[in-house]
């Protein structure tokens, strides 16, 4: 009796002094009785919440060593204990035979309080107590006692005494393990089950539903308003306070002329002022189409068409740096430009301090006039088929849900510094190097292109960059230019866009000390599908799919093993915005039904998840009724001369249906050498010609241009054609040789 008034009145203590909110009460008791609750592990406070909260008796297993410790004594002797060592097989059956008592038993997976204030390891022996058991696991998610002093995140976080506490209790789950599985591959299986219900927990629990602009001012909020957040080369750092003033300031200049929803362009470089007006469109409802301006005018004026875009923000210095004057002019002829130079010319002392009014009070009034998280975020153009640009519409809850998939597997800390030089027109460098480190409290420096290959890894030395996102022809390139020592304190390398090679990937390992962690995803997936973690890492793989999205693999004829995948989620798209429908939103759908995207990639998925690609299926060509990977020739190319590009296309061939066709900047490269450097490797996978030239078309983005090289081979061959050539040469241009077994 004695024990249950405590309870009640250290409950109630408890609850006001840190507003605890439960949620999910129902699936405690949709458990069962034989139940092992797992939790995240964020302070010392955690098994004091679970006893005061959770509505029954609970058992804690606890390890040992710990359960020794004298501050914890009082505690355990109002609760039941079972101590236990999780890495000891004789603890572990022992805790097997206990939950098979039907009892209701609480483990902390990870073992230990978090350090980084993500997950940390999952331990295997976990998993396997739920299987053999055949326990019902009920997840539970604990957030808030991480800011406490009660943690372990002294001078990574900023601590306070009563931050608000949540206790998330999930809907309850049983793990399968297939059964042809047996000994350490069935532990290990398990483990990596029960691991992927605290991911998904980590990420179903997390706020995302709400507009980018909201999850800033919570930021500020975790992170103190001072936290500085941005910086570029004019080296004047942005506070969260400043930021969001600044946005303010700009947000009420420019909802004097655009309109609720409307696309307003951005064609801006890489730099705090375009985070800041990026970020004042979004927080009075309008929408920033951001203008690719490596694609030439043309296309700026395709995208612009495409998304009803009457408004183009821009700047006159960017212009004049670089050496985009020409362009801004022909598109002056379409849509109205507007200078920032011109609009800081009509800010007055008055608009300053009504924004600074606004951003000390924006958590009283924003949420009463903010867009709802399915409204449109931002418009990003990826290059269509025939080139023609297609808008892809991206929601605030796509980008946020994006980030904390991401951040319920890899741990990220305000101590991190990110170096982002991917330009924001491009998927991965809005989303992920510029929208997650200033809503989870990192520092963002902006550099303005990714083409500076030898200053780069200096910047990366100058600023202690911890986190840096890439492309394999950027991060290649940085490689040859860098100090062994210029990236000495980087934590984590991400490569996505387009193939890792192995070369760029033994080149930062062994240079470096640097294991890249390769990643997967499209524009139209906001852009994260997948990404190998430091924890679970299998190289030459693209990683497993990101928390809560779902897979199909449409069979391909002729081709083995693999599909072409289509996937669904809480990241993909709002839709299209088409060349042939101007300003109408095309939502996503396949033939799996609405809400898949058809990414078009050829992948294989092992039975733990990793994904590998073997290809796009318009990448592949069909010789003779074979298919043959067009990606895998470039890796054979690739192998074969490791210092070169290589691009492979193809072209019809009347004989045998297409004809594969390899452009490389190998100046001694033929068929035959190639040949030769891929023993075992069948004809037909080999490309038919080679053609050597000085440089292959890349986009802006560091990705190659493909439909620029079909274009390129097309003139080269039928040049070669149409001038008789008996030789196997072309012009100038460069070099053609044929394979001569045929």
């Amino acid at each position: 009796m004695l024990k249950k008034l405590l309870r009640l009145v250290v409950g109630i203590i408890v609850k006001i002094l840190y507003r605890v909110e439960i949620s999910g009460l129902d699936n405690y008791g949709k458990a069962g009785k034989r139940v092992l609750i797992i939790a995240n592990h964020s302070s010392f406070l955690d098994p004091l919440l679970l006893w005061l909260f959770l509505p029954a008796d609970i058992t804690f297993a606890i390890n040992t060593h710990i359960s020794q410790r004298w501050w914890l004594k009082p505690f355990l002797g109002l609760s039941k204990v079972f101590p236990m060592n999780p890495t000891h097989p004789i603890s572990l059956k022992d805790l097997i035979h206990y939950l098979r008592t039907d009892t209701h038993t609480v483990i902390f997976p990870e073992g230990r309080i978090t350090v980084t204030g993500g997950l940390m390891k999952v331990y295997d022996g976990t998993g396997m107590v739920a299987e053999k058991s055949q326990a019902t696991v009920l997840p539970v998610r604990i957030s808030g006692g991480q800011y406490t002093p009660f943690s372990r995140l002294h001078k990574i976080v900023r601590l306070r005494w009563f931050p608000k506490i949540t206790m998330h209790i999930l809907p309850p789950a049983r793990l399968i393990v297939p059964d042809h599985l047996r000994g350490k591959a069935r532990r290990k299986f398990s483990g990596h089950l029960l691991a992927d219900v605290m991911s998904e927990m980590m990420f179903s629990t997390s706020v995302y539903r709400q507009t980018i602009f909201q999850s800033l001012l919570d930021a500020r909020i975790v992170h103190g308003g001072n936290h500085e957040i941005a910086e570029d080369l004019e080296r004047k750092p942005l506070s969260y306070n400043d930021l969001i003033t600044r946005t303010l300031v700009l947000s009420n200049v420019l909802a004097k002329s655009t309109t609720q929803g409307e696309k307003v362009g951005v064609f801006l470089p890489n730099s705090a002022k375009t985070l800041v007006t990026i970020l004042a469109l979004q927080a009075r409802g309008r929408i920033p189409a951001m203008l690719n301006f490596s694609t030439g005018s043309a296309a700026m004026l395709s995208a612009c068409r495409i998304a009803e875009v009457k408004t183009v923000l821009t700047s006159r210095l960017f212009l004049e740096k670089g050496k985009l004057t020409d362009e801004a002019e022909v598109l002056s002829k379409q849509v109205k430009l507007v200078y920032l130079e011109d609009i800081a010319q009509t800010i007055t002392k008055q608009d300053k301090l009504k924004a600074l009014w606004q951003s000390l009070t924006a958590n009283c009034w924003y949420g009463k006039s903010a867009p709802g998280p399915d409204s449109p975020a931002v418009v990003l153009f990826t290059s269509g088929s025939e080139g023609v640009p297609k808008g892809v519409v991206l929601s605030h809850a796509n980008v946020l849900g994006n980030l904390k998939q991401l951040e319920s597997r890899i741990s990220f800390t305000p101590q991190d510094v990110v170096l982002n030089f991917l330009p924001m027109f491009h998927s991965f460098g809005f989303t992920v190097g510029s929208m997650l480190p200033i809503t989870s409290g990192m520092r963002v420096f902006f550099y303005p292109t990714p083409l500076h290959y030898a200053v780069i890894p200096e910047m990366a030395y100058e600023l202690k960059a911890t986190i840096m996102f890439g492309t394999n022809t950027f991060l290649g390139a940085y490689a040859k230019k860098a100090h062994p020592y210029d990236f000495y304190n980087m934590r984590y390398v991400v490569a996505g866009a387009e193939k890792l090679q192995e070369t760029t990937r033994q080149t930062w390992l062994e240079k470096f000390g640097i294991r890249i962690l390769e990643g997967y995803g499209a524009t139209e997936t906001t852009p994260i599908t997948s990404v190998n973690t430091p924890m679970y890492y299998k190289a030459g793989t693209v990683g497993r799919f990101m928390p809560s999205m779902e897979y199909q693999l449409e069979p391909i004829p002729g081709i083995q093993d693999a599909g072409q995948l289509h996937v669904k989620g809480p990241n993909i798209m709002q839709g299209y915005l088409l060349n042939d429908n101007p300003g109408k939103l095309a939502a996503p759908e396949s033939i799996y039904g609405k809400g898949w995207y058809n990414t078009g990639d050829i992948v294989h998925v092992d039975e733990e998840g990793y994904i590998t690609i073997k290809g796009r299926s318009k990448r592949f060509a069909k010789v003779s009724g074979e298919m043959v990977s067009l990606t895998a020739v470039e890796q054979l190319a690739a192998n074969a001369w490791p210092g070169a590009l290589h691009a492979a296309t193809s072209i019809p061939d009347a004989r045998k249906g297409e004809m594969v066709i390899l452009l490389t900047t190998q100046k001694d490269a033929t068929a035959q050498a190639l040949a030769a450097a891929s023993p075992g490797v069948a004809a037909i996978s080999l490309p038919k010609k080679i053609i050597v030239v000085d440089s292959i078309p890349i986009l802006g983005t560091g990705k190659i241009n493909y439909p620029g090289v079909s274009e390129l081979v097309l003139n080269m061959v039928f040049d070669t054609a149409d001038a008789g050539s008996e030789d196997g040469k072309s012009d100038s241009s460069g070099d053609f040789y044929e394979d001569e077994d045929d």
